[in-house]
């Protein structure tokens, strides 16, 4: 169990670095899913990269991964709106070639979010791993 939890880390790492990132690098794809009565979607879009980059780096070490994970579980919430809002107006074009259909918006709220949420969960411990 123990090297499963490390391999889960690690690819935890990775997804959070690399999706933080992408917040920066196409910020158009973020800033369009993000609901119209929330203002400053471009300031939203850029806190929420820093805050992914930031917890996937907390989470790397013993001493920040519990807070990183709480951080990290908030964050999941509080992107709730976002997916609510892409059930309400799939089918969309997100990006150039990612088309989002109501199923995939429905998975990705009732199933994507709760499984990120527990994957966090897993890390609240402050224990080494």
């Amino acid at each position: 169990m123990q090297i499963l939890k490390k391999v889960s880390l690690i690819v935890m790492i990775l997804f959070y670095l690399a999706a933080g990132a992408n917040h920066f690098r196409d910020p158009s794809s973020y800033i369009k899913i993000i609901p119209n009565y929330f203002p400053y979607k471009p300031a939203l879009n850029l806190l929420a990269g820093f805050f992914e980059l930031l917890f996937g780096l907390m989470l790397m070490f013993n001493y920040t991964r519990a807070w990183a994970a709480w951080g990290i579980i908030l964050m999941m919430i509080a992107f709730i709106p976002v997916h609510v809002q892409m059930v309400k107006d799939a089918p969309f074009l997100l990006g150039d070639k990612i088309t989002v259909s109501p199923l995939i918006a429905w998975i990705r709220l009732i199933v994507l979010q709760p499984l990120l949420i527990l994957w966090a969960w897993w890390y609240t411990k402050a224990e080494r791993v």
